[in-house]
Parts: structure tokens; sequence; C-alpha cells
């Protein structure tokens, strides 16, 4: 036992990870520092909506009211000096952190002895566990351009007035839960799988497990179309005798339409009720055009499918839902 632990304690250790043990600790507590101040903002503003002659009197900040502070906070030299100083602190602790810790560097590459495991840098390690389950070219191209297409979509699509310089969750939960699920509960996961999970051979360890270089693997994978037992012999006799040997790859590419269209289907209508669960977020789904709820419902359906292929891949063991000769999903 103690010798798993001390696994786990190499890991954490490791200078290369030190940023994803920061982020452990540094995540969850703004994540709940800024949920704490959201939901105090939010009991002010439900206090002021009940008593309109306090809303037109009541000081609009969840702190006390001080006589003294001005009326106006000008950004020099207040807000300027504040940052400055931030600069000077983090300046200072990066100078200490660089003076007393050796760089993470090792013996120049050898091609005749790679490193075991091989890993990405930590802030592309989510990508790398992406390869594990999407062809490299959906992993390394598709979805991260849908990622950045979609962060620059969302002020176009977001047509909720309500939250911009203040903290609040009853206003902005759609919103909130949207990040959370998207940043935190996939992307974020992803890097920790890379980082404490993944072994010699990028095979599965759980963090207490000993890395055994020397350990073998038989996982066995399927597609969903050989679960339902789709070879194409039905197709065949429908195929000139010139395409019959293509008839189980064509085969497999029309059965994958079917649970891909099913999934779009139940993942629209699922985040449709999502949506209008709410008079408040009706309110604000009735302001949207056609084209941006196609953009948004599209965009929450290409994340959702991350956590599911996650899913299906290591407990149920299947591969590919839909197999083509240009593209596997």
């Amino acid at each position: 036992m103690l010798g798993d632990w001390h696994q786990l304690w190499l890991i954490v250790s490791n200078p290369d990870n030190v940023p994803v043990v920061a982020l452990i600790g540094l995540v969850p507590f703004f994540t709940w520092f800024g949920l704490r101040q959201a939901r105090a903002n939010d009991r002010l503003i439900e206090k002021l909506e009940t008593d309109p002659e306090l809303a037109r009197t009541h000081h609009r900040k969840t702190q006390p009211y001080h006589p003294s502070w001005a009326k106006e906070v000008h950004t020099w030299p207040y807000l300027l000096r504040i940052e400055l100083l931030a600069a000077i602190l983090v300046t200072v602790i990066l100078l200490v952190w660089a003076l007393s810790v050796n760089a993470p560097l090792e013996e120049p590459a050898n091609a005749a002895i790679t490193m075991n495991p091989a890993k990405a840098p930590w802030y592309f390690l989510g990508l790398q566990e992406l390869l594990e389950y999407f062809d490299p070219w959906i992993a390394g191209v598709a979805i991260p351009t849908f990622v950045i297409l979609g962060l620059m979509a969302i002020p176009f699509i977001d047509v909720n007035p309500l939250g911009n310089g203040y903290y609040t969750y009853k206003q902005r939960r759609f919103a909130i839960w949207t990040f959370l699920i998207g940043f935190e509960g996939i992307w974020l996961v992803l890097t920790m799988i890379g980082t404490f999970i993944r072994g010699p051979g990028f095979m599965w360890f759980w963090p207490t497990q000993t890395w055994d270089p020397d350990r073998i693997e038989f996982l066995t994978t399927r597609n969903l179309d050989d679960i339902f037992g789709v070879n194409g012999k039905w197709l065949a006799h429908l195929l000139p005798a010139s395409q019959q040997a293509n008839a189980v790859l064509w085969a497999r590419g029309l059965f994958g339409i079917i649970p891909v269209g099913i999934y779009f289907l139940v993942a629209a209508w699922f985040f449709y009720k999502i949506i209008t669960a709410t008079p408040f977020t009706r309110k604000i789904f009735g302001r949207m055009s056609l084209l941006q709820v196609v953009v948004m419902e599209v965009l929450l359906i290409l994340m959702l499918a991350v956590p599911i292929t996650f899913f299906m891949r290591n407990l149920l063991r299947i591969k590919y839902v839909w197999e083509t000769p240009w593209f596997n999903l």
C-alpha cells in the first residue's frame, strides 16, 4: 500500500504537473467564490424586486454602504494602482519560484529511447485524451475548431441582457451550467485523467496503482453495428457485382446514420426542455432567432457527445457508432 501511495506522490510532485495540481485547488475555490457572490447578489435582487420603494433608495451592493465612499471611483489612480501591486506581487512570486526550482528539463532527445508514457504538455493533455476516443482528425482538428467557433459565437447567440458586470446565478443559470459542464466537467476532467491516470503505454492506471511498463492489456472493443450483427449480406444482393465486396462498408455506413440521427433528435429535445424549463428561460428563448437556436443546439449536442463517447468506450467497450470509409464516430 505504501508503494501505491508513493506512485501517487511521484505524479503529484512531478514539476511538469505543478499547474494541474494547482488547478485542483484553484478551480473549486474560485467556482465556490463566484457562486457565493452570485447567491448574495440574487438575494439582494429578490429583496429589491419585492419592495419597489426600497429599490429606489437602497444601496445596490451586497456590501454595507459607507457615507465616506466617493460617488465616483476613477480608473486612475484607484484601479491601476491595485493592478500595479498585483503585477508586482505575481512577478515576485514567479521570480522566487524560477530561482528556487529547477526547470523540468531532461536529457537530449534520443529516437532509440522514447519516453513511456509519452505525454503532451499539461495544457494539451485533454486533447491527447480525446485521441483515445475519436479519429485523429476529429479529436485534433474538428473538436478544437468547434470549441473556438462556439466561443466566438457566444456573444451572438446569448440574448440574455442580465448578468453583465455582476455575479448572478438566478439570471444566468443556463450559461453557468453550460460553462461548468463544458469546461470543468469535460475539459478539466480529461486533463486530470491524462495527468493522474494515464501511465506507461498510455494505459489506464488508477491513481494509487503502480505504473508497470510491462503490463499488457487485452481490451476488446466493438462497433455498434457488430452488436446488431450488421454484415451487409442483405445489401450485397442489391448492389452491382463490382460493388458487392463493399457491401459491408455500405451497410455499416447506412446503419450508423440511424443511432446518430436518433441521438441528435433526442439531444435536441432534451436541451429544448432544459432551456424552456422556467418562465425566465422561455422568455429568453423566445427572443432568439431560428439561426441562433440552431447554432446553440448544435454546439450543445456536440459538447454532450464527448462525455457520452467517453462512457460508451470505457463502460460498454463500444468503439464506434458510425463507421464509414471517410470518418468514424
